[in-house]
């Protein structure tokens, strides 16, 4: 499989979860935008926002979202 960020480091296949969110909070300043309002997690439920709304799959959601629970899901 290949990753969008690989580790740099050789025991491992892709960056940590923390690494993205530092990734993603210095995009978020360097353009000015809030980081109360922009960070990693908004950004996963901006995404399964819109898919909902284009294909109105929620099942599908669930699936992207790795939910278990559908009304993990609903909320």
């Amino acid at each position: 499989m290949d990753y969008l960020w690989p580790s740099r480091m050789g025991n491992y296949d892709h960056i940590t979860a923390h690494q993205h969110a530092r990734i993603v909070k210095k995009w978020i300043t360097s353009i000015g935008l809030d980081l109360s309002v922009y960070a990693t997690h908004s950004m996963r439920r901006s995404k399964a926002t819109l898919i909902y709304k284009k294909t109105k799959n929620l099942r599908a959601v669930q699936l992207l979202l790795g939910h278990t629970n559908m009304s993990s899901t609903v909320r």
